[in-house]
């Protein structure tokens, strides 16, 4: 694998694995080159990084995958990447790489880099920039340590982050959320008459396992209510023909289903989403619903050993709580499901208990900001 060279030596090779971090480095690459039209971009990202200004070099996002067994799977794949990513950036020398969470990949970059001394914490020729931690919060705590020895600069998202990393000398700075930010639209609105919304998540793994269990809630509360229309959102072409697949197998649902991208504004009822970066934007919408989540059982069971919080969706995890309910695994029936639809969409004190819980969020996460992920990008890049 041979990735393209680029029209002109980049200030900055970003590497965004997943498409919520796509779109999150796409916001900080467009206001950063707003404010410096020269800078140089290219990207491992998708399209949202494109359309920005990047210059996409391979559209990493539709290679996702989570889950040890998943990643077993496509070990082939991510080492010839692995490798031709190296060569290009020995090739091509940016003056930064800005990793974005994805850290079973980035963190192994970053410290090649270093390993090859590419670069070197403090005052090596190609600086190394973090957007957005991983979750040590949650799980592998220990790999702050790691972070701090390989790292220049890190921006994080969530105000309680900082202090994660506070017995560590890596610079950490808060920039904000970018759902609450005021440029940011948040694509749902919440209707009580409008349809019932499926978000089986982005990667095609776990859309596989969870859209099915979804549909099969679906099917158990269309004998309360067989009238509601439901969409199924699809993030890209790939995971609508995956889901599409799926939803053949249910004929019986073809009449009120259909598949749809996501518009900003999108009037909704009830949402059964998975338990990634979508499931805060239900949240912060104030559209109830339930987190749906199932994987690999040994991965899962791993899982459960390892991860050190309460709770799957990250709403959940800032208020302390199980304000969108959480379905796992087995949890996961058609007439659990089937029941918190109907809680959805008939329950006043839950409609209203979603509509509060999303006002807290919001304070939760519009705490002030140090800086803009795209100045910090540019004082780091100044430096």
């Amino acid at each position: 694998m041979d990735l393209p060279s680029p029209a002109s030596r980049p200030d900055l090779l970003v590497v965004a694995g997943e498409h919520s971090g796509d779109a999150h480095a796409a916001r900080m690459v467009r206001q950063a080159k707003a404010k410096n039209p020269g800078l140089a971009v290219c990207a491992l990202g998708g399209d949202e990084l494109k359309d920005a200004g990047a210059e996409l070099l391979f559209d990493l996002t539709e290679h996702s995958v989570v889950g040890l067994f998943e990643v077993l799977k496509n070990y082939g794949f991510f080492k010839e990447l692995f490798e031709a990513t190296i060569a290009w950036i020995k090739e091509h020398r940016p003056r930064a790489v800005c990793f974005i969470d994805y850290p079973g990949f980035n963190l192994r970059l970053a410290k090649r880099l270093c390993d090859e001394k590419l670069a070197v914490k403090g005052g090596g020729e190609i600086k190394l920039l973090y957007y957005i931690s991983p979750q040590i919060w949650a799980w592998k705590t220990g790999r702050r340590f790691k972070m701090a020895k390989l790292l220049d600069s890190l921006a994080v998202i969530f105000p309680f982050e900082v202090s994660c990393y506070s017995d560590t000398d890596l610079p950490v700075n808060f920039v904000g959320h970018p759902f609450v930010e005021e440029d940011h639209a948040l694509p749902l609105t919440y209707d009580p008459d409008a349809p019932i919304l499926l978000l089986p998540g982005s990667r095609q793994t776990p859309v596989k396992r969870i859209l099915p269990v979804m549909l099969e809630g679906l099917r158990a509360f269309r004998k309360i209510d067989s009238k509601r229309k439901v969409i199924i959102v699809y993030p890209s072409d790939p995971i609508r023909e995956s889901e599409a697949a799926i939803l053949s197998q249910y004929p019986d649902l073809q009449d009120c289903v259909s598949l749809e991208t996501l518009a900003n504004g999108q009037r909704v009822s009830a949402v059964l989403t998975s338990s990634g970066t979508m499931s805060l934007e239900v949240a912060l919408a104030g559209v109830p619903g339930a987190i749906v989540y199932r994987a690999n059982p040994l991965t899962y069971m791993i899982g459960r050993r390892v991860v050190k919080i309460d709770y799957l969706g990250i709403a959940n995890i800032l208020l302390d709580r199980p304000a969108w309910p959480e379905f796992i695994q087995g949890a996961a029936s058609p007439d659990a499901l089937a029941d918190q639809l109907q809680q959805c969409i008939n329950g006043k004190s839950r409609i209203a208990a979603s509509t509060k819980d999303a006002a807290a969020l919001k304070t939760i996460l519009g705490e002030a900001a140090d800086m803009q992920p795209a100045d910090w990008l540019l004082s780091e890049l100044e430096a």
